[in-house]
């Protein structure tokens, strides 16, 4: 195994050399090896001399430069490039923390616990430095903020010390160009329902004399990161996979809504096509038998088997809906197959129909989802990844000719399809803002009641069709 050290470096001629020499002769567990992506954030002290010097003579460093300083954040986001590791350390340049803690960090991605580890300067380490009292406390308060808004119980959001699976971390896209790094990796690594663990290291913490740079500024700055990464889903890199499942994982009300539809026709073994992050199975697989949450994208995978880790009932299963030999892999006939949202993304959706049919058992109900009106395509759907929207008449026929039979539809969102022909056609815009979201979805309880009442199809259709006894 490799570990990829990220070291963002300004401005340390006085210690970069011993805390080098430190990061590379630290323990590390049995048959792991360490590689050093260094990245010199325009340092103007003679730093880059020393670190050009050390790289000549180390191969196991790999430095870059930043022409222009654009502080800890932007060069971690470098570093994160670079990386090539299967797990990925931040570490700082100065002697505040102890790499001879590493195995401690490890030990919990190693045993298969964690996707991240946080190393607590405020649980019980070995040695912690007595420093000024209103920095601790500020950032005492900065992690009680972000755990309010990020609904996870830390002790120490601000530590340098973070340790990801790399696979993870590249996918989540860094914006914080300084100090905001800590709270924004923080607040999407919550939002992304990561395994996160903390254990508790040293600190050997610089005063400002010494040559510590963080200030009460870069504090009121991570309140602002707090609240911005609250407000705002930026989960992936983009462009990545099917991104209204983040928005949607913000609009409970009306998964809510699309749960109510569903639920009364799902029997007691259901296999879920298209799983996703979890946003239905978390509401739909409660009470079942057995629900086969079914999912291709490694990333969703792993979202997915982390929230339903011990959940009995549920089994998620790597599955791609467009390769029929996928579903040799399951034993046993389902009496429910759910597909939303999925046919749309799909080169030929007939044959993921066809495939998924021959597991439904006699009497067994498919259920569908998809987006409807082909005169509603644009830029919004192209942006979505959609490869097309359904007409009725299409998503029947398909139905029909592997032997379902539609007893039931219902059209959902009439006002969003309105929505959808204002932003996407008229406007051309390519995304719906969050806020536009989070207002539809307090808003659902009316439009759910008039739905019926506004003379056009809605902005989804779902089908219930029943397999021939």
């Amino acid at each position: 195994m490799l570990l990829s050290i990220l070291i963002p470096v300004y401005n340390e001629r006085a210690v970069v050399e011993r805390s080098l020499s430190l990061v590379l002769s630290a323990p590390l567990p049995e048959n792991m090896e360490r590689e050093l992506i260094i990245v010199d954030d325009c340092s103007t002290d003679g730093t880059w001399a020393i670190l050009e010097r050390l790289a000549e003579s180390e191969p196991r460093i790999r430095l870059y430069r930043h022409e222009v300083n654009q502080g800890k954040g932007a060069a971690v986001r470098t570093a994160i490039t670079k990386a090539s590791g299967d797990f990925t350390l931040v570490q700082d340049a100065d002697l505040e923390y102890d790499p001879g803690e590493y195995p401690v960090l490890l030990r919990p991605l190693l045993d298969g616990r964690a996707d991240a580890v946080f190393g607590s300067r405020y649980m019980a380490g070995v040695q912690t430095r007595v420093l000024p009292f209103w920095h601790s406390m500020i950032n005492k308060h900065l992690t009680l903020l972000s755990n309010i808004f990020s609904n996870i119980k830390l002790t120490d959001m601000e530590t340098c010390y973070k340790v990801f699976r790399t696979d993870l971390l590249k996918s989540i896209p860094i914006r914080s160009n300084r100090f905001g790094f800590e709270p924004e990796i923080t607040m999407k690594s919550a939002k992304r329902k990561l395994r996160i663990y903390e254990v508790p290291i040293s600190y050997h913490g610089r005063t400002y004399e010494e040559g510590k740079k963080i200030g009460w500024k870069d504090g009121l700055k991570a309140l602002g990161v707090i609240l911005h990464f609250w407000l705002v889903d930026d989960l992936y890199v983009q462009p990545y996979g099917r991104a209204f499942l983040n928005n949607l994982s913000g609009t409970p009300q009306y998964l809510s809504w699309i749960t109510r539809i569903a639920r009364p026709y799902l029997g007691d073994v259901v296999l879920e096509l298209g799983a996703g992050i979890g946003n239905l199975t978390g509401r739909l697989m409660a009470r079942r038998q057995l629900y086969a949450a079914a999912e291709n994208d490694p990333l969703y995978l792993h979202s997915l088997n982390n929230r339903f880790l011990r959940t009995p009932n549920v089994r998620v299963v790597k599955l791609n809906p467009a390769d029929p030999a996928g579903y040799s892999q399951f034993d046993r006939g389902f009496d429910t197959i759910l597909c939303m949202n999925v046919l749309e993304y799909l080169d030929n959706p007939e044959r993921a129909v066809a495939s998924a049919a021959k597991l439904l058992e006699p009497g067994g109900r498919f259920v569908v989802l998809v987006p409807q009106g082909k005169t509603l395509y644009s830029s919004l759907d192209r942006t979505l990844g959609h490869k097309r929207r359904f007409a009725r008449e299409d998503i029947e026929e398909m139905l029909a000719n592997q032997g379902l039979t539609v007893e039931k539809s219902h059209q959902l969102a009439k006002i969003g399809a309105l929505a959808w022909w204002l932003f996407g056609k008229m406007g051309r815009q390519k995304q719906i803002s969050k806020l536009w979201l989070k207002l539809f979805d307090k808003t659902v309880w009316v439009w759910r009641r008039v739905d019926f009442l506004l003379p056009w199809n809605g902005l989804s259709l779902v089908l219930v069709a029943r397999k021939k006894s």
